[in-house]
């Protein structure tokens, strides 16, 4: 079962709003319903979070995805349609019930921190566990855990006006985790922060993922904080879920012309990984599995594992007279990666035609003075 789902949601503010959703799903264009002061947020947004997955929801200022978001918790209803949490209908909670479950269950973490000045570091951080009723012992042991998790571990008598931005936002991501809630919301929770502290943070919280497995939906209009982070990506444009699937997906095989712009900046190297790169006639019983000699077996030479990204790969690649060999965890060969792909993955790039599954097809290189 999903841990998190939506069915067909949308979130619809001004007048009429049913009258707008039954317009939408009729074919009525998001731009004529804001003519008559309408503003339509989301539209029919369907997904699937499994249980320890990072879901990246990333789009432009306006696209929606924080509306979307708020409405994962319930601080706003949806228009129409559904969201589920473990199969349970969240819109059809009372207020009680669903303040429990936001109180137990999910948490969220928010970009600009959201600390009490009055409250120390440790008091921030129980602050989840105070709302619910813990008692003062427990609270502060499992927030002293929690801040040890997130590297803050001797901070805990600190005044948040006393810590950088980033410490302030492990604080924030502390408190979170302390009430041991199955699912984190993140709304743009590292944008604020200096380019090395965000990066600094998304190690963290990967390093944190790794041990803890939880389910997480970020949001971000980062498409490198994407690519970095998600499991499984939905980008949005104007309310709609435009394209959803994984990184390599996206990077490969971009829903449209707006999803190919979005993505012409992404460094490639630290997305795309052997297997994504590597071709039908480079695996087991290819046209090119006895090319150059045999190249590409494994004989001593160094090797990867079909989820190396390509920087590792390159750096395989130039200590290798052949073909980087790609082998399984038992050390079976499962396919072979010839330089000249990585030069032209890494290179600027040509891709297929939308909804083709092969391969890229590199342009031809023009020759540069060196």
């Amino acid at each position: 079962m999903s841990r998190l789902q939506t069915e067909h949601v949308y979130k619809v503010f001004g007048r009429r709003p049913q009258e707008a959703v039954r317009s939408l799903k009729t074919g009525a264009d998001r731009d004529e319903l804001r003519a008559d002061g309408t503003t339509a947020a989301v539209i029919d947004a369907s997904f699937s979070v499994e249980p320890g997955q990072i879901f990246v929801v990333m789009g432009l200022s306006g696209s929606g995805k924080s509306t979307l978001l708020r409405m994962l918790n319930g601080l706003l209803e949806p228009t129409s349609g559904r969201v589920l949490y473990d199969g349970q209908d969240l819109t059809a909670l009372s207020p009680g019930d669903l303040r429990h479950v936001r109180s137990t269950k999910i948490s969220m973490v928010f970009q600009h921190f959201a600390l009490f000045p009055h409250r120390d570091v440790l008091e921030n951080a129980a602050y989840g566990l105070e709302v619910q009723g813990v008692a003062r012992a427990e609270r502060e042991r499992r927030a002293t855990e929690a801040l040890e998790l997130c590297g803050l571990a001797g901070w805990e008598r600190s005044w948040p006006d006393e810590l950088s931005g980033g410490m302030q936002q492990r604080v924030g991501l502390a408190r979170a985790l302390a009430t041991d809630a199955d699912l984190l919301l993140m709304d743009e929770s590292f944008s604020a922060l200096d380019p090395l502290i965000r990066r600094d943070m998304q190690d963290q919280l990967l390093e944190i993922q790794q041990r803890l497995k939880k389910t997480i939906v970020f949001i971000t209009h980062d498409l490198n904080e994407a690519m970095r982070l998600g499991d499984s990506i939905a980008v949005m444009r104007d309310g709609r879920i435009v394209q959803l699937g994984t990184a390599e997906d996206i990077l490969m095989r971009p829903a449209d012309d707006y999803v190919a712009s979005f993505i012409q900046d992404v460094d490639r190297s630290r997305v795309l990984t052997a297997d994504a790169v590597m071709t039908p006639e480079d695996r087991p019983g290819g046209d090119a599995e006895h090319a150059d000699g045999g190249a590409g077996r494994a004989c001593g030479c160094p090797t990867v594992s079909p989820d190396t990204p390509l920087a590792d790969l390159c750096a395989v690649s130039a200590r290798v007279p052949h073909p980087v060999a790609v082998t399984d965890a038992d050390g079976a060969v499962v396919g072979r990666v010839p330089q000249s792909r990585l030069v032209a993955f890494i290179g600027d790039e040509q891709r297929p035609p939308l909804g083709c599954d092969g391969p890229l097809i590199p342009r031809q290189k023009k020759e540069v003075a060196v």
